[in-house]
């Protein structure tokens, strides 16, 4: 099992311009603690390997709330089994505030109707905090793909003329990403074979080394290797253009409209965790995504900062998973 650990210390400088939100969210941090007698260290356990974007998102928020309450944060990543690796740990966690997931929406939304048999129930099993950030996919070709190929309707022409060579990577079995490249095979009617890799990162090296064909990734994960010439970005997954790509067309404008899905990536915590210590954390997270300096550092990384209140989380998985479980279904989808 893959395991890698950071830890943010708190820094002891100003926040100028977050310094409101850092007193309003103070007295509910603090509440959070006395609650329990922890002390003064909070684990945010990651779905993603370092280096991927929940990895960046769990360090990011963790230095902003070290900074609000002066707290030591470890980010302790658990990549691998679409998320299910770093939810056992959080299911085996203390229910005291002191232990966070930040993982992709799907734990929760897609893969209730995905797995034939998961590892955890996420009505019982986690309980929904914030919202942390948004981004569109994008879907690349690397090296192993002529450089003719400039589309997505090019790629489809090309995997039918190379059945052989059909490959297309994901950062794991049942992520958005790989449910994105079922859909838009599928509706193309393209043979293909899936490649699931441990997180973004090494998906990404597989396709930079053209050991695969095509990729699917959160749109921060390939915008540098497209500046370096060393990928080619076909579409985003939004229904309008990416500012952070508006020279890339979406896939509805290149003849797919049903194809627009947005990952998003939210804090968790322990199923059994007291509402009164989830809505202090929940105040607390809120604050610190609101700060200036990490709404600018997701914006580099091609991602929206967001936040909401547990109750708006609960509403926006319900409402999501009554999309995607019709739909799995009918496109005959399922991970083991």
């Amino acid at each position: 099992m893959l395991r890698h650990s950071i830890l943010l210390r708190p820094r002891r400088r100003a926040l100028l311009a977050g310094a409101a939100s850092a007193l309003l969210a103070a007295p509910f941090w603090r509440r959070a603690q006395a609650q329990t007698s922890r002390g003064d260290v909070l684990r945010i356990l990651c779905s993603g390997p370092a280096g991927s974007v929940p990895d960046t998102v769990a360090r990011r928020v963790g230095e902003a709330l070290a900074e609000l309450d002066a707290r030591t944060v470890v980010v302790d990543n658990r990549p691998g089994a679409a998320g299910q690796i770093a939810v056992n740990a959080l299911k085996t966690a203390a229910p005291d505030g002191s232990t966070l997931l930040l993982a992709q929406g799907a734990i929760a939304t897609i893969y209730p109707s995905l797995y034939a048999r998961l590892a955890y129930d996420p009505a019982i099993d986690l309980q929904p905090v914030s919202l942390a950030g948004e981004m569109t996919l994008g879907i690349a070709v690397g090296p192993a793909v002529p450089g003719s190929v400039t589309n997505i309707r090019q790629l489809l022409v090309w995997m039918r003329q190379n059945p052989g060579l059909t490959n297309a990577g994901s950062p794991g079995t049942g992520t958005l990403p790989h449910l994105l490249e079922v859909m838009l095979f599928q509706e193309a009617g393209v043979a293909w074979e899936h490649v699931a890799y441990p997180g973004g990162p090494p998906a990404l090296a597989g396709l930079l080394g053209g050991q695969i064909a095509v990729l699917v990734l959160p749109e921060g994960l390939l915008r540098p290797h497209r500046a370096s010439g060393r990928l080619r970005l076909l579409a985003t997954s939004g229904a309008q253009r990416s500012a952070f790509s508006p020279d890339v067309p979406t896939l509805v404008e290149q003849g797919h409209p049903k194809l627009v899905l947005r990952e998003w990536f939210a804090f968790f915590l322990p199923g059994r965790t007291p509402p009164a210590t989830s809505a202090a954390t929940s105040q607390a997270l809120r604050a610190a995504i609101a700060q200036p300096a990490l709404v600018a550092a997701f914006g580099e990384s091609a991602m929206v900062a967001a936040s909401s209140s547990p109750a708006e989380l609960v509403e926006r998985i319900a409402a999501e998973q009554r999309v995607w479980a019709p739909l799995i279904r009918a496109a005959a989808i399922r991970a083991e």
